[in-house]
């Protein structure tokens, strides 16, 4: 099947996008590659950490701003699937800036849906979105859940995926939706929480915890979501969403404590507790009865081996991410 395959991936600066580059790549598949920034260093870009030669080809694209560069791209190279991690993804952030985030997460992602409903050769449309829309949950919530998001990202993001609902019920558009729970793995941008422990570690940093960490997420590892976001991609049953997520429950406090523990430091000389983010879901748990059932699909690395591999992946860039912004960078 690779062989007829050709993937475009939007955002594939992002955490997610680049992970799910190398992983088609490793596959044989080909791959292009868009993101409104150059490409990123290298160490933040798993596909650069081994041979893949020509399996990824990258050009600078910004959806808010050069909707005609990739209209361009996309009739020139005709992908079978274009797969969009592209989106304004900061939760704190978007009440400083709302009118950002509703215009790259709505606003651009709309003009991108009339696009390509218009393109002849998509077989199908991943939208990467996000388990914020649920808001703050009561137990283990299924795809059907309502939406009730509760920050500007959030509701940003809630607008687009019913947007988009909204095509496949008038159109046919191939749409499906993955939905993930807090991804983490080698190659993060460093102001994630699983990153930023171990180089507070390893730096002799001080972490900030709002809220005192008290909020519970399943953390997921990102070769697991890469192997479950292409399950979907090449078997999800259009206008679905998927869940992809674990069952393992952390507060984010005992996620800081087993990653300084591992690395033999104190919490309390690394941590300092601030005030809880306005809005911020105390936990949202997604269950993937679904994807394992439907697509086969199961998480197969645990927290305490997915943390060893972003230690060994921080230790091998040490000396490069000691250069690379070490707090989020915002732009419209």
């Amino acid at each position: 099947m690779a062989g007829r395959e050709k993937y475009l991936i939007l955002g594939s600066n992002s955490f997610s996008g680049a992970t799910f580059a190398d992983h088609l790549a490793a596959l044989g598949c080909e791959v292009l590659a868009t993101s409104r920034s150059d490409e990123a260093h290298p160490a933040l870009l798993p596909y650069k950490w081994q041979p893949r030669p020509g399996k990824v080809r990258f050009q600078r694209i910004d959806l808010n701003h050069d909707l005609e560069a990739l209209e361009a791209l996309i009739r020139r190279e005709r992908p079978t699937h274009v797969v969009n991690f592209a989106a304004q993804s900061m939760v704190g952030e978007s009440w400083l800036h709302p009118d950002h985030w509703m215009m790259t997460n709505v606003v651009s992602a709309v003009r991108l849906h009339e696009m390509l409903r218009r393109y002849d050769g998509l077989e199908r449309y991943v939208h990467v979105t996000t388990p914020e829309v649920y808001g703050s949950t009561d137990g283990w919530v299924r795809e059907d859940a309502p939406f009730n998001p509760s920050t500007p990202y959030a509701v940003s993001r809630a607008a687009g995926d019913m947007s988009l609902r909204t095509y496949f019920a008038n159109y046919g558009f191939p749409v499906v939706f993955t939905r993930a729970a807090n991804v983490y793995g080698p190659g993060q941008q460093l102001y994630r929480i699983v990153p930023r422990t171990i180089l507070a570690a390893m730096g002799g940093g001080r972490l900030r915890l709002d809220g005192g960490g008290k909020s519970v997420r399943v953390f997921i590892h990102m070769t697991d979501v890469a192997d479950a976001t292409l399950r979907i991609a090449r078997g999800g049953v259009p206008g679905e969403t998927y869940h992809i997520s674990g069952y393992e429950l952390v507060s984010i406090r005992t996620l800081v404590e087993m990653i300084l523990r591992r690395l033999g430091k104190p919490f309390d000389d690394y941590v300092e507790i601030g005030p809880e983010r306005p809005g911020k879901d105390t936990a949202y748990m997604l269950d993937s009865t679904k994807l394992r059932t439907a697509l086969a699909w199961r998480d197969r690395l645990s927290l305490e081996e997915g943390i060893e591999d972003v230690i060994r992946w921080a230790e091998r860039f040490k000396d490069d991410l000691a250069n690379l912004p070490a707090s989020y960078q915002h732009r419209p």
